[in-house]
């Protein structure tokens, strides 16, 4: 079967229908990347992607270095909100300013929406 994909739950099967139906209106340039966010059960990772060349611009998560001592010990959307501001500091110096947000097919609720307002605190426009 031709675009047939099995998942491990129901859940993960109406997230990937929600990110698929996204994915069809919405695309990167390099003057407006796509600002494509991924959260798992313990961090959030961002990333600015030019899809005309499917090149990564900028990316960010609560692993790299640089902020994995600044968020450690504090709640999940304070770190999702750091991430935002990292993403949106790395595009500012790359010269971009304005994004494409992909919720990725979550929710725009929590951790998503704390990552979008840290990145529009940095500079962004959305």
């Amino acid at each position: 079967m031709s675009g047939h994909i099995k998942f491990a739950s129901d859940k993960t099967r109406k997230r990937f229908k929600r990110k698929f139906s996204i994915r069809l209106r919405i695309t990167g340039t390099a003057e407006r990347p796509r600002l494509s966010v991924f959260r798992s059960a313990k961090h959030v990772y961002a990333q600015a992607v030019d899809d005309t060349t499917g090149r990564v611009l900028a990316s960010s998560s609560d692993l790299e270095e640089g902020l994995k001592a600044a968020v450690a010990g504090k709640p999940k959307k304070e770190r999702a909100r750091a991430i935002g501001k990292a993403i949106g500091d790395k595009l500012k110096a790359a010269g971009i300013t304005a994004v494409v947000f992909d919720r990725n097919g979550f929710i725009y609720h929590g951790r998503v929406k704390e990552l979008a307002d840290g990145a529009r605190d940095a500079g962004l426009a959305f």
